[in-house]
């Protein structure tokens, strides 16, 4: 059955607009665990402009599905992730500049580097992820790393306008999930999803579960955690 894995990264951002206790992503995350989400995902970045120390490490003391720590490929962020010992980690580029993920993490120009850290955080008992771009280079370099999983960043297919486009970046997805589960990985996918484009994805049959955000949080504004999780899973069932 296919997953649906929330990101609370948002929840955080609105809290840190006041530097104060509220929203709490740890009620987010609990809350959207009630509504059906398979899992919980958090991007702890280094200059910590929503998550916070605090939150993954409450988030991996209640979290009871799945927590998904993404991450950069850095010391510091390798030994949190080895101290906390999420379900999985997943690896991301970071950029201080960007307001959100932009891309994929280049696995193909440094399969050295992230393949040593995927190694430290296999031998830490943590499942590891690679988000990168729908590209053949990129998901062999992803396997070649010793990767469990990667995550198929649909950012592209999410952006793009018009039928033809969409069904050409669909297709990328559709070629990069099928070069994926025959090199031996696991494939998930996520950036960019909302309750409008994510059935052709949600339909993909390599792909086991979604990681969404952005537009969970902002209809929830709207009509409440719970619910916004809910109508998310069946928008993702009529794929």
């Amino acid at each position: 059955m296919l997953g649906l894995c929330v990101n609370v990264d948002h929840i955080a951002t609105i809290r840190q607009s006041r530097r104060g206790q509220e929203p709490d992503p740890v009620q987010a995350a609990l809350l959207a665990e009630l509504a059906g989400a398979s899992g919980i995902t958090v991007h702890l970045r280094e200059d910590r402009r929503h998550i916070q120390d605090r939150d993954v490490e409450l988030l991996r003391r209640l979290v009871k599905t799945k927590l998904n720590l993404e991450m950069a490929v850095t010391e510091e962020m390798l030994q949190i992730a080895l101290a906390l010992k999420p379900e999985m980690t997943t690896l991301v580029p970071e950029r201080r500049e960007e307001l959100t993920t932009e891309g994929g993490l280049d696995v193909h120009g440094h399969v050295d580097e992230v393949g040593q850290a995927v190694h430290r955080l296999r031998e830490g008992g943590i499942a590891v992820s690679l988000f990168i771009d729908p590209e053949h280079n990129q998901v062999a370099a992803a396997a070649r790393a010793g990767a469990d999983f990667v995550e198929l960043h649909t950012g592209s297919y999410a952006e793009a306008r018009g039928r033809k486009p969409q069904e050409a970046e669909l297709a990328r997805l559709i070629q990069a999930a099928t070069t994926g589960r025959a090199l031996g990985l696991r494939v998930n996918a996520g950036h960019g999803l909302d309750y409008r484009n994510v059935a052709p994805v949600a339909a993909i049959p390599e792909v086991e579960e979604l990681s969404i955000g952005h537009s969970i949080v902002a209809r929830a504004i709207l009509v409440g955690l719970e619910r916004a999780v809910r109508e998310m899973l069946t928008a993702m069932g009529k794929g």
